[in-house]
């Protein structure tokens, strides 16, 4: 009796763990299957759908920089592709963490270059409050399979060159998937030389930048522009861009992001911010408050647009 008692109770419960699960596991996902795809994402186009990256992939209490955890943890609010940053190891690894050096976000101390993968694995992660977690470190490799089908990577350089990020794209046949950023426009032009399959983001802060681009041969498809850091920014330059069939970036980390951190600002006006970025030209807004961001763009989606497609 008591048996049966338990399995009619149990029988009750699987349903409501069946909902907690698919509750906590749902997605908000970008869905690219080719390069094409991401190439027709990144197009420009009035209908566009404004949204956010991540970056360090939007760490908050209980969720370091540059964790997989982290990813998913905003993916599950908001449509956001994730800016991450690579390191190589000591034994030529490449893991994510923003510094050189592993005090800040991790429980190691010192160089990452001084620590092997299997030294670095035995690591775990710090929250942004400094608060130990259960996450570890994971490799670049571990991030790009775990994107595909969830969202875009944007690769930042740190100490790992552009043909060792490009390899790294390639022997994961993550090119749908994943954009590099050129800091030059040596590293575009080497970039695609390497690979034409590949897109960047390229940093242009001004029109005499974006003519002399036009210059490299870089097919304008093949780019996502990072205007700047500061606000407001040049309308004239947002629309020479766009005139090109490109989208843009403008950081938020060092303006409103950080006046909200100092409380020097409301949340009100922070989402205002966000949204104001928008309303003055920009495509996507680069930002460390992740989820805060994508939530304030929530309302500003065009209905319909061709880039519906994308978003599930």
């Amino acid at each position: 009796m008591k048996n049966r008692a338990f399995l009619s109770f149990s029988a009750l419960l699987i349903p409501f763990f069946l909902i907690s699960f698919s509750t906590r596991d749902k997605l908000h996902r970008i869905e690219l299957t080719s390069t094409d795809d991401l190439k027709t994402f990144f197009t420009y186009s009035p209908d566009r759908i404004p949204f956010v990256s991540s970056h360090r992939g939007g760490a908050t209490i209980g969720y370091p920089e540059n964790s997989i955890e982290t990813f998913e943890h905003t993916l599950q609010s908001v449509h956001s592709i994730m800016e991450i940053d690579p390191h190589f190891t000591k034994d030529s690894a490449i893991v994510l963490m923003h510094d050189g050096t592993l005090n800040r976000t991790s429980t190691g101390k010192g160089k990452v270059s001084d620590y092997t993968l299997a030294e670095i694995k035995k690591l775990k992660l710090k929250d942004p409050q400094g608060n130990i977690t259960n996450q570890r470190i994971p490799t670049l490799d571990e991030a790009l399979q775990w994107a595909k089908g969830k969202t875009i990577l944007v690769l930042d350089m740190k100490d790992v060159p552009i043909k060792a990020r490009v390899k790294k794209i390639e022997a994961n046949h993550a090119e749908f998937s994943t954009i590099v950023m050129a800091y030059s426009l040596e590293d575009a032009k080497a970039c695609y030389a390497l690979n034409k399959n590949i897109m960047m983001e390229v940093m242009l802060n001004s029109e005499a930048k974006v003519k002399e681009f036009d210059s490299t041969g870089i097919p304008w498809t093949n780019v996502v522009v990072f205007v700047s850091h500061l606000t407001p920014i040049d309308k004239k330059l947002i629309d020479e861009i766009h005139k090109r069939g490109a989208m843009t970036i403008l950081g938020s980390s060092r303006n409103i992001d950080a006046d909200y951190a100092h409380s020097k600002i409301t949340k009100q006006e922070l989402e205002k911010g966000y949204r104001n970025m928008i309303d003055h030209g920009t495509d996507i807004i680069e930002a460390d408050l992740g989820i805060e961001a994508g939530i304030a763009l929530q309302s500003m989606r065009p209905s319909p647009s061709k880039k519906d497609k994308f978003f599930k």
